[in-house]
């Protein structure tokens, strides 16, 4: 899966020169939590939320309200947007954008094409992806369970199920608790919780959980 196939589109982008309030409202009303700075065509920052809230002036200012709002009123994207933007292509894969925002602490990136701002690629859109893999919304059986790390292991336990009559709606694996084992979550149809648990247990160390959802 890339990103291009899960990024939120069209892009809402602000302008540099646009007051930070105006910038608040506009998030809050599209409901989304950061935006692309534009200048020209070209993107030269983002903007979140977040700096806009932080550019604020402190609870404890010793200016009255009108005074507060005339200095937040002069205040511009520019002055607090973050000029280091960290983005990616439509091209990318799906799991390389979720370690670039994990890595440097980010919620969302822009998707770009030649240079040009096509879509947005966030936390949500991630969430959304995870539901899709591990069949959140399907009903059937879910496994999660310990095999060893052994060529051959997964062939043999999902062979074991198919053959049976169980079909897949979802599979992750996992890093095991140790380097020779693998973590699976799975979820089935087609078998009974009973059969499924009996059918799989000579194939895994353990099953830490089995449930019909």
């Amino acid at each position: 899966m890339l990103v291009g196939e899960r990024m939120s589109h069209p892009v809402i982008t602000v302008n540099p020169k646009m007051p930070i309030t105006e910038a608040l409202n506009l998030l809050r009303t599209e409901h989304i939590r950061r935006a692309p700075v534009i200048k020209d065509g070209k993107m030269v920052g983002i903007i979140s939320e977040k700096d806009l809230l932080n550019a604020a002036p402190s609870s404890a200012s010793s200016l009255s309200v009108w005074e507060v709002n005339y200095l937040i009123s002069k205040v511009t994207v520019a002055e607090v947007m973050s000029k280091k933007v960290f983005s990616v292509s439509e091209d990318t894969p799906i799991e390389e954008a979720a370690r670039v925002m994990a890595d440097n602490k980010i919620g969302g990136l822009p998707v770009t094409r030649d240079d040009e701002v096509v879509g947005m690629i966030t936390e949500t859109n991630l969430f959304k992806v995870f539901l899709e893999l591990m069949g959140a919304r399907e009903p059937g059986v879910r496994v999660t369970a310990t095999i060893p790390e052994q060529r051959g292991q997964l062939a043999r336990l999902t062979q074991a199920i198919a053959e049976a009559g169980g079909n897949f709606i979802a599979f992750g694996q996992f890093a095991g608790v140790s380097p020779n084992t693998r973590l699976l979550t799975f979820k089935v149809e087609g078998l009974d919780q009973e059969a499924l648990k009996k059918l799989i247990s000579p194939h895994v160390l353990e099953v830490k959980d089995i449930r019909t959802v």
